[in-house]
This record gives structure tokens, C-alpha cells and sequence, in this order.
């Protein structure tokens, strides 16, 4: 429970929340960019 406490409510604890998430949306963008040029290039390939 303390981990959690201080997860929330301190400064390194929210660093890392934002750490995170921005990692996680990161991995999303990737994926969403690289699988949309993939599919471009097999529309242009036929």
C-alpha cells in the first residue's frame, strides 16, 4: 500500500506515471504509423 501512497503522491511518482504512459501511447503511435506504411506499400507494390 505504501508503494501506491507513494506512487500518487510523489514527485518521482508521478514522473514515472507520465513515463508510462507516454511510453505506452508511444508503442501505440508505432504500431499505428508503421502498420498504415506497410499498407501502403503493398497498395503500391499491385
Amino acid at each position: 500500500m505504501k508503494a501506491l501512497v507513494d506512487l500518487f503522491s510523489t514527485d518521482y511518482g508521478l514522473f514515472s506515471i507520465a513515463g508510462i504512459v507516454f511510453m505506452i501511447c508511444m508503442a501505440i503511435w508505432f504500431y499505428r504509423f508503421f502498420m498504415r506504411k506497410m499498407d501502403e506499400g503493398e497498395r503500391a507494390q499491385h
